[in-house]
């Protein structure tokens, strides 16, 4: 195990390493080269044997390439007149954002736009982010959701290499965008043409900066306009930025028909019924909001739009549109949990809530149940479109102590119904590791729902699809019912002393402490054990405790060897997306030194 471990991180540093070298790429129209005109889906490379049967044919009778942009032109006939998206004052009906979606596109086939061109957002869930989801595939573009918490030099290096032609701008994000434009302009680059998305009723006059405003650029459209649709299912729709905790952000590449089948497969998940109400808590720039951008249309469902997420806002959102169903990375639940009373209001009937991004500690999914929520426990990655697993609830767990059942809702289950195969293999042998909740491996994906490269990055793309599955970096084991559970990141695992130690283990005891509100583990080096684990803690307002009780408790919750041998109180680093950014926490427990 120690020698897979040893190869395995060696095999993610060398990724990384050449990452950081190969990020700058000259610039070429790169998307453009998918599907040109006149190009048939011909369903990819297998052999079509079906074209030796007498009888059959395929034709546009009965094949079309896969678009979520069906979901939208179904949900205008289906749902017409049903409200689709709620933003404070502002609410539209399906037919509506059908038509101005439209509109959208046709502008930006107005200015240029064309097939293969990329057209950027930095916004947070407002409406324009929701209708930029259609209207930039149906302008036969591809659309780069901007994570919105980045600062103008990663934004400027992210515009670059896209090849941005448009970038929609939230009024409150307009300083980091022309930050990036400025940093573009120091290095020759063509900046992409500025959108504002105001929210005023007083339209901004426009500048040289800023030639258009949100609305007044939708109403230069024609309903009218002619969608651009995919020529094959292999286009892309997406390109989605990582969130880049330890290095550059790679450009993950979704296509029509991955999009499509996650979207249905997030439905199936969701238990999303017909005419849900949505509350958006995950960010749309993340994995496309899990592909719920769509998935929402899919269905007839209400958006319920949120610029700023608070636990207030979460529950006055649910008594005033009766939210059916939500999702948030374990943070937001944990912020749920741990809100006042008075930002608290009862729940009258049951809102299910997707969790996922990292592994959920069982004490948080517990009180969220308590609290009138349903938690239903996904895993993935932005490579695999969000989603690709799912905690299946089995009616035998609701016999069984809370804490128990607890535990095996943390747990990432099994693939959804749009991967063949998610499996925990031994990435030196590519073996399977045996199912006995104790061997570990690497969780490794396989399917119709995993990205379709990295973009410009030929060498990042065929290490992570070595041996014909997709590497995630996450240790994991498989335990007899099939579920697995993920353990950490290979390059979170600490071994000391010649054992392995779960930071995630360790940072659950840490969470069942009543004083702990966040925690975070990683290794120390050591003169004599190699490592030993270090716990950089976040107490809960009102509670004062030192590091040596700490210490104690896990050494009563855990074999003393996996204790933290060291203990540091103060606020935790997060990446935009809200996950803790443990490479900061590794290079503050390096600089510590040796504790022997």
């Amino acid at each position: 195990m120690h020698r897979f471990l040893q190869s395995s991180i060696t095999r993610l540093v060398t990724t990384r390493t050449y990452l950081l070298h190969s990020f700058v790429v000259p610039s070429y129209r790169y998307f453009s080269l998918f599907a040109a005109e006149g190009d048939v889906d011909d369903g990819g490379d297998a052999p079509q044997a079906w074209k030796s049967v007498e009888g059959l044919r395929r034709c546009s009778a009965n094949h079309v390439p896969l678009s979520p942009i069906t979901f939208l032109e179904r949900a205008a006939k289906v749902y017409r007149d049903r409200t689709s998206l709620v933003y404070g004052c502002r609410n539209f009906t399906w037919n509506q954002t059908h038509q101005r979606c439209l509109k959208l596109a046709s502008a930006l086939s107005q200015i240029g736009i064309s097939r293969g061109d990329v057209v950027s957002t930095l916004a947070p869930n407002v409406p324009a982010m929701y209708e930029l989801h259609f209207a930039v595939p149906m302008a036969g573009a591809v659309l780069c959701t901007l994570n919105s918490r980045l600062d103008s030099a990663m934004v400027s290096v992210l515009l670059a290499h896209s090849e941005a032609k448009i970038l929609f701008v939230d009024q409150g994000l307009l300083e980091i965008a022309r930050g990036a434009l400025d940093l573009l302009a120091k290095t020759n680059t063509k900046p992409p043409i500025l959108v504002l998305i105001s929210e005023g009723d007083d339209d901004p006059s426009p500048t040289s900066i800023v030639p258009y405003e949100y609305e007044s650029f939708l109403e230069t459209g024609q309903i009218e306009f002619e969608i651009k649709r995919p020529k094959s299912e292999w286009d892309p729709i997406s390109v989605n930025y990582t969130s880049g905790t330890t290095s550059r952000p790679k450009g993950v590449v979704y296509s029509h028909r991955g999009a499509y089948l996650n979207t249905i497969a997030t439905l199936f998940l969701h238990g999303m019924q017909s005419m849900p109400i949505y509350l958006w808590t995950v960010p749309m720039f993340h994995c496309n909001g899990w592909c719920l951008t769509w998935g929402v249309a899919a269905q007839g469902g209400t958006n319920i739009c949120m610029k700023n997420v608070s636990p207030s806002k979460i529950f006055e959102n649910i008594a005033l549109h009766n939210v059916t169903h939500m999702g948030g990375a374990p943070t937001v639940l944990n912020m749920i949990v741990n809100s006042s009373v008075r930002e608290q209001k009862p729940i009258s009937h049951k809102v299910v809530i997707c969790t996922g991004g990292s592994p959920p500690p069982p004490q948080i999914l517990l009180k969220m149940e308590e609290l009138g929520f349903s938690v239903t426990h996904l895993y993935g990655l932005t490579e695999t479109y969000g989603p690709g697993t799912f905690c299946v609830l089995k009616p035998e767990w609701e016999s069984l102590p809370p804490e128990e059942q607890s535990k095996l809702k943390a747990r990432q289950g099994m693939q959804h119904l749009g991967l063949q195969d998610v499996d925990i293999l031994d990435p030196v042998t590519m073996e399977k590791v045996p199912a006995d909740g104790k061997t570990m491996g690497e969780v490794m994906f396989r399917g119709n729902t995993v990205m379709s490269g990295y973009f410009k990055d030929s060498k990042a793309t065929e290490e992570a699809f070595k041996g014909g599955w997709f590497h995630s970096g996450d240790l994991a084991v498989k335990h007899p019912d099939g579920y697995i559970e993920v353990k950490d990141r290979l390059k979170d695992i600490i071994i000391s002393g010649g054992e392995n130690i779960s930071t995630i283990q360790v940072e659950t005891v840490l969470y069942s402490h009543p004083a702990v509100l966040e925690a975070a583990v990683v290794a120390r080096p050591d003169n004599h054990w190699g490592q030993t684990p270090c716990a950089f803690v976040k107490l809960k307002e009102g509670f004062n405790i030192d590091s040596q009780e700490l210490i104690l408790f896990c050494r009563g919750h855990l074999p003393h060897y996996m204790a933290p041998k060291t203990v540091i109180f103060e606020e935790l680093p997060r990446t935009s997306t809200g996950k803790i950014q443990k490479y900061i926490l590794r290079e503050k427990a390096k600089a510590l030194g040796s504790l022997s």
